[in-house]
């Protein structure tokens, strides 16, 4: 009952649409089956159900996604969660989005931060510069006060 009630869930979550039913009811008989301390291989259910353990994986990942995996088993069996979750593809879409977007920023950055050392640089030469000048225009102290003004002391 527990895996049939988990496959109604990924229903509602849209993790049904379109996959082929026996990853679902696979990730559905392993988390059942850890829930009522039925200690099953994945490969075990991978034996039953005839499908790669990584579309296993991937089923419980994407479930993992969902409000109701954060339900206990009490909560779960008890408890009818009304709202939806949006289809695993379309989350990923979003993430990937956000990847690009967060990708896009940094190398944005990089190239802010390349610009700003390089001007950096660039007026650091023409301070270097000015300052020389200024040195060489300055009126050159003479006099008992012309040894306290150098660097130094």
């Amino acid at each position: 009952m527990t895996a049939l009630r988990l496959v109604q869930r990924m229903k509602r979550d849209w993790m049904h649409t379109g996959r082929r039913p026996s990853g679902l009811c696979g990730a559905a008989l392993l988390v059942a089956a850890h829930l009522h301390d039925f200690r099953r291989t994945i490969k075990e259910i991978v034996n039953v159900v005839k499908v790669c353990e990584t579309t296993l994986r991937k089923r419980l990942v994407e479930f993992e996604d969902t409000p109701a995996s954060q339900l206990t088993v009490e909560e779960f069996m008890k408890v009818d969660l009304d709202q939806e979750c949006d289809p695993p593809c379309f989350i990923a879409g979003l993430k990937k989005k956000k990847a690009q977007e967060v990708y896009r920023i940094q190398f944005s950055l990089q190239k802010i931060l390349k610009f700003d050392f390089f001007l950096f640089c660039e007026i650091q030469v023409y301070r270097d510069e000015i300052d020389a000048e200024l040195e060489q225009c300055r009126p050159k102290l003479r006099g008992v006060y012309a040894a306290y003004t150098k660097e130094g002391r």
